[in-house]
């Protein structure tokens, strides 16, 4: 399947996981309240670090291996078998040690039921095969699949939670998404590739994962450990406080790394056959897709902070703003984190370069969490994540400059900050007229939206809103409307 295609699958599956939280959140958090979104936060977030150990980084070594081999079916079904293998042997036993550790502690009883469905997740993680149809980008099944479970888990949600005192069902549903998804891709990956159980080397890939899981684990040392310490050095309302904050400010960062998942495979091949110049017009198109709607993004989450956590989580949230307004940096530091790491050291083959990256990130991380949490809760949690995300970003692209000489323009950075600047005024004015929380929010977001457009079109001549303005033209006129980044 083509560039285009396999983007235009991944932009339809990027646009409804945007929607699915705005659909799904702002009910949840209503109903539960922040003590239940906390639980709810902490206990998912508490089994995703065994998820994580249990996955061994099988999904990022994967899709490059699997992205590796293209054209060779009888190697790609190998390396699936011994990579599917690895990963249920290591599902087994993180469930066995999460369960000991649940049992044992003192700390885990007053919700120890809850713990414990938890675990559901973690035994059925190596199930979770998404990365072999990314290496085979094959986008299509994804988005299609993805979609059809989303759309259940919202009416289980809304026809099944209906107070507080339904968290369990809350947490079930949760697990249904993930196990769905899963089901389905045991059942159709056989017409993708043959699986066998015999003569498998499981023990030439120890090395590589090994420096992929040290990546991982040092990576949700500070993508996790933010709620993980927040909820035992403060309370699981903090914890509702901030993940509120964190999940308003995340809704737009899957739109904006979306290109990124599309040619990362195309990306690796490119590394492997030594065609840098290729690998540099790929990466030119990408950082200007993100840098062109990662600022603006920043721009409208920090000055509509207020409205948006009213809007989308209830009034009970509001004392999260703060919080919100300092997280609003996050699609700016994890764009170009993304970028520099994801899309070129990854690809690149760079794997001790990004653990060493990624630790720096662990130990800052560590650090100011333990030394902002006690006193500031979430906001100090806030603070850890986004001087965190920003030094990963830095240590990215200290490595990429060592071993790179990759050099791109930044011009449309102060272009996006210029045009981003009429916000202010917009959103100022908007909410002067005292129309409400919808109205407010609604107004100033179309407007700022068309305003940031015209700006970017009409005097900045952007190539981006141009080419998707042809695009729009030939779908009229019965030709495809995306062509993506070729």
């Amino acid at each position: 399947m083509s560039l285009r295609k396999n983007y235009f699958y991944n932009l339809i599956l990027t646009i409804f996981n945007i929607l699915f939280p705005i659909l799904s959140f702002p009910y949840a958090s209503r109903v539960l309240g922040p003590l239940g979104i906390g639980k709810f936060q902490f206990i998912t977030s508490f089994a995703q670090y065994f998820i994580l150990i249990a996955s061994l980084g099988i999904p990022t070594y994967g899709t490059r291996e699997i992205a590796k081999y293209k054209g060779k079916a009888e190697k790609q079904s190998v390396v699936f078998s011994e990579l599917l293998s690895i990963s249920f042997i290591m599902s087994v036993l993180l469930t066995v040690i999460y369960l000991v550790t649940v049992i044992s502690f003192n700390y885990f009883s007053y919700d120890k039921h809850l713990y414990l469905i938890a675990s559901i997740s973690i035994l059925v993680g190596f199930t979770s095969i998404d990365w072999l149809y990314v290496g085979l980008e094959e986008f299509k099944m994804i988005a299609v699949r993805s979609v059809i479970i989303k759309l259940v888990s919202l009416i289980l949600l809304y026809t099944l939670v209906k107070s507080h005192d339904d968290l369990e069902m809350y947490l079930y549903i949760s697990i249904f998404s993930a196990v769905a998804n899963n089901a389905y891709n045991l059942y159709t990956v056989r017409k993708k590739v043959k699986i066998t159980f015999s003569n498998l080397e499981l023990r030439k890939h120890t090395r590589p994962l090994l420096l992929i899981f040290s990546l991982s684990l040092a990576v949700s040392m500070y993508t996790l450990l933010d709620v993980v310490l927040l909820g035992f050095l403060s309370n699981a309302r903090y914890v509702g406080l901030y993940s509120a904050a964190v999940k308003l400010t995340k809704i737009v960062i899957p739109f904006i790394t979306s290109v990124g998942t599309v040619t990362m495979p195309q990306i690796s091949h490119q590394f492997a056959e030594g065609n840098l110049d290729q690998v540099k017009s790929v990466l030119d198109k990408s950082l200007h897709f993100i840098l062109f709607f990662a600022i603006p993004s920043f721009a409208g989450l920090i000055l509509l902070a207020p409205e948006c956590i009213v809007m989308f989580s209830g009034a009970k949230f509001l004392e999260g703003t703060i919080s919100m307004q300092i997280l609003a940096l996050l699609p700016i530091a994890i764009g170009l984190g993304y970028f520099w790491g994801i899309q070129i050291l990854i690809p690149a083959g760079k794997d001790k370069e990004m653990v060493y990256s990624v630790v720096g990130g662990m130990l800052i991380a560590v650090t100011l969490n333990f030394v902002l949490v006690p006193r500031l809760k979430d906001v100090g949690a806030s603070i850890a994540n986004v001087v965190t995300e920003f030094a990963v970003t830095g240590f990215y692209i200290y490595f990429v400059k060592k071993n790179f000489s990759f050099s791109f323009g930044w011009a449309t950075a102060f272009k996006s900050v210029a045009a981003s600047l009429l916000f202010v005024p917009i959103i100022l004015l908007t909410r002067s007229l005292n129309l409400g929380v919808i109205l407010t929010l609604g107004i100033s977001v179309i407007t700022c939206g068309v305003t940031y457009v015209s700006i970017q079109w009409f005097v900045f001549k952007d190539h981006l809103i141009n080419d998707l303005y042809v695009r729009l033209l030939e779908k009229f006129k019965g030709k495809t409307m995306v062509q993506g980044l070729e």
